[in-house]
């Protein structure tokens, strides 16, 4: 449950309606999350959340899904409930299998399972693994 109130479209003011209405243009969604709209509670911090997730998952030298996938990667990897599912989501709207989330996944498994061998056993970096 957010800590605050969550701007609904019809409440929200003319300035979050038109991030609103610019966040369902470019996600191609029928609604908005409640992630924008409770953070609509506070204009600037849905403008700069949204531009910064517009710019950074926008395709570029890496295509939109790739960029998805990472995010969810990394959603998994923080324990974020929340950004795991609503950005399987849209991968899959992008075209992700329940195959390539399979394996996503299992390289987050293995991710978690190493990082704790490494730092458990304090393994440092070696010279078979450093570029030269």
């Amino acid at each position: 449950m957010p800590h605050v109130a969550m701007v609904e479209y019809k409440d929200a003011s003319p300035k979050v309606q038109e991030i609103y209405d610019e966040i369902l243009a470019v996600r191609g969604q029928d609604g908005l999350s409640d992630f924008w709209k409770t953070l609509a509670f506070h204009p600037p911090t849905l403008r700069r959340n949204w531009n910064q997730a517009r710019d950074a998952l926008s395709p570029g030298a890496l295509d939109g899904l790739t960029k998805e996938m990472l995010y969810i990667a990394a959603s998994i990897a923080t324990n974020c409930t929340y950004c795991t599912e609503a950005h399987i989501a849209l991968a899959q709207r992008l075209g992700m299998s329940d195959e390539m989330l399979g394996e996503l996944v299992e390289i987050v498994s293995l991710v978690h399972g190493a990082s704790a061998l490494g730092a458990g056993y304090g393994i440092g970096q070696d010279a078979a693994v450093r570029r030269s």
